[in-house]
């Protein structure tokens, strides 16, 4: 028996024969889970690298688990709101004086697990742990252990002090607000009779994933480049959580044709037993309706619990599985190398260098990338990169003189000894050519990206229309648009033809 249950395993309890002993074992949770409440809980996932709900719940019911922080990944649907709730009812019943807090994405988000825990509460006998009523926003047990509901507020947030804080749809938080939620929770000891348990403070966190480096994806990001030590990430798409197929084992089909959940389920429902497996939260007939009703890009995203949907994309095309490479072709230091420049004073200042292969092809090799520095010093970034550039293509706006120095930063760069091009070009034609290299109509890619460029890759990505506009055909200018630019005046200069011109600032070409 584990620490935790041998603390538990003594208190006395007036509601023996409503509740009985606490579990001490997965075997055990799960047993009392299905004979008190008459929930099954899926055991065993289906994916390969997936977890199983169960998982999750023995995580955090059992408090000598580390790390104690998680993430809970799932798809729409999925039932991490309902597990969440089932996790603290199990906390309120077997730690006694525990404090927990719900923050939703939204309000109503957060009602979403209230409800589910009203409705586990409802269950005969369970009512009876209740102390006084529950409210819009409260349960109170006679053990003295609570669960409040909390505002997607900063003064809601900061005025809590509580050993566990569950947010669901942490996708959907404001950031800042996150932050000062970090700092709200406490360790306690939450006993009965004298014998008591260490809850530390935790927070978890439930969401889908489907923006692009947003709250979600940047806390899984930093679970998976600590190794877990940070936060325990638990994940399982709709093919985990699907309900037995009763159809024939050797067989795929509906009476439409070949089953449309054929290719993620790859037949392996058809294994799960009824009898001695616990069925999913989405039946087969479900799963298929609502793959039919949404594009595929939405299906991988919120049901799979793939890659982020980037319907809002700036760059749909590109696809870090493809275009990220982890080494330059053998003989790239002999190529021609160009560069590609976006001018930033408190904004950042991007320098991308890229080298042209024999096909054509082009290879981004390394990124600059600074705030707050003088011209001159970029300058000399430049001039010393190890195999030195053929030229730069920079921002048009670069031919605008300074008040103080008189000449342009463009000018500048120019008397420095630098070879600078400056095409003027729309933005929606210089983005055309990024995409006609990331996926052209016909021929191979033409566009790869050396994986230290770390920035270039998150802008690639993150880059987008505003969500809330969607006739809006200016990209959002959020920080993410200065090294998509920097490839954009390399590309644009490369790729259409260059001319020298003579125009209105003294001394400066085009």
């Amino acid at each position: 028996m584990d620490n935790f249950s041998n603390a538990l395993s003594g208190q006395a309890n007036e509601y023996d024969d409503l509740i009985g002993p606490c579990p001490s074992t997965d075997d055990e949770l799960h047993a009392w889970v299905l004979e008190k409440l008459s929930i099954r809980v899926v055991r065993q996932p289906l994916i390969d690298g997936h977890s199983a709900p169960f998982e999750y719940l023995c995580h955090t019911f059992f408090e000598d688990r580390m790390p104690r922080d998680c993430l809970v990944w799932a798809n729409r649907g999925g039932g991490k709101t309902f597990y969440a709730a089932l996790a603290t009812m199990l906390d309120l019943i077997f730690k006694p004086g525990i404090e927990i807090r719900i923050l939703g994405g939204s309000l109503e988000q957060s009602k979403r697990m209230h409800a589910h825990l009203r409705d586990l509460f409802s269950i005969d006998g369970f009512d009876e742990l209740i102390e006084g009523k529950i409210t819009d926003r409260r349960i109170r047990l006679r053990n003295n252990s609570t669960v409040e509901l909390l505002a997607q507020s900063q003064t809601s947030v900061r005025g809590t002090r509580v050993q566990k804080l569950r947010c669901d749809e942490v996708e959907l938080f404001d950031r800042e607000v996150w932050e000062a939620a970090q700092l709200v929770t406490r360790e306690k000891r939450c006993d009965g009779a004298g014998n008591g348990v260490r809850v530390r403070g935790s927070i978890e966190c439930l969401s889908t994933l489907h923006v692009p480096y947003g709250l979600m994806h940047d806390l899984i990001a930093q679970s998976i480049e600590d190794g877990g030590e940070s936060r325990k990430v638990f994940r399982w798409g709709v093919v985990d959580v699907l309900d037995a197929c009763e159809d024939d084992l050797h067989q795929c089909l509906t009476d439409d044709g070949p089953c449309p959940l054929a290719g993620e389920c790859a037949g392996k429902v058809k294994g799960r037993d009824r009898q001695h497996e616990p069925p999913g939260h989405i039946t087969i007939d479900d799963a298929i309706a609502l793959k039919k009703r949404v594009g595929d890009e939405t299906w991988k995203a919120e049901m799979l619990c793939l890659r982020p949907k980037r319907s809002d994309c700036v760059l749909p095309e590109f696809d870090p599985g493809i275009h990220v490479v982890d080494a330059l072709p053998e003989g790239s230091a002999r190529w021609d190398w160009i560069g590609g420049m976006d001018f930033g004073i408190r904004s950042p200042t991007v320098v991308l260098f890229a080298c042209i292969g024999p096909d054509g092809c082009l290879w981004v090799g390394d990124e600059y990338l600074k705030v707050d520095t003088a011209l001159d010093q970029h300058i000399k970034a430049i001039q010393s990169h190890q195999y030195g550039l053929k030229w730069v293509g920079v921002d048009p706006a670069g031919r605008q003189r300074g008040f103080q120095t008189g000449i342009s930063d463009i000018q500048a760069m120019r008397k420095a000894g630098l070879t600078v091009h400056d095409r003027r070009l729309g933005l929606h034609e210089g983005l055309g050519l990024i995409r006609t290299r990331l996926k052209p109509a016909s021929g191979s890619i033409r566009l790869y990206i050396h994986r230290s460029c770390k920035h270039l890759i998150e802008s690639l990505e993150k880059y987008h229309y505003p969500a809330d506009q969607p006739m809006c055909a200016l990209p959002e200018k959020d920080g993410s648009d200065h090294c998509v630019d920097a490839l954009r005046y390399m590309i644009q200069n490369l790729d259409k033809a260059y001319t020298v011109t003579c125009d209105s600032y003294i001394g400066d070409k085009q």
